[in-house]
């Protein structure tokens, strides 16, 4: 039996993704995004925030650069990776990361500059394909 790996998170972004473009033009944005739960603890309401790191790749990352900026609220739905590297000194490291899938930006239209209709024809004018992201370069 195949096991499932889906990953569904709604929550504010830390920072604007940053693009970066890999050989043969393939872009990768990658932002922080927080997700928060408040509960009662001895009477009091307690905020704990989650740091998630968000990877999104080819037409789904230049469209992220479009229209996510920070303190934005997002829905995304993706999997998570963990992949390791080596830091300046040589010690190998692995990070967990959520590869997205899809999102969708939350909030009132007036939050964003364009409106949902606009992304929507902008992911269709760019022949958007978020890709399958088992061909990941990594």
């Amino acid at each position: 039996m195949s096991g499932i790996n889906k990953v569904i998170l709604v929550g504010h972004l830390g920072k604007d993704p940053e693009v970066r473009h890999l050989e043969g033009g393939v872009a990768v944005a990658s932002f922080p995004l927080a997700t928060s739960e408040t509960f009662n603890k001895e009477g009091r309401k307690v905020e704990q925030t989650e740091w998630h790191n968000i990877v999104m790749w080819r037409g789904l990352a230049d469209v992220a650069a479009k229209f996510l900026q920070k303190g934005k609220l997002v829905y995304i739905e993706g999997k998570l990776r963990t992949r390791s590297f080596e830091d300046k000194e040589g010690i190998k490291k692995y990070t967990t990361e959520v590869v997205a899938e899809n999102f969708t930006m939350l909030g009132r239209k007036t939050d964003f500059e364009s409106g949902e209709s606009r992304v929507a024809r902008a992911v269709e004018n760019e022949n958007f394909k978020g890709g399958d992201s088992d061909d990941l370069p990594y």
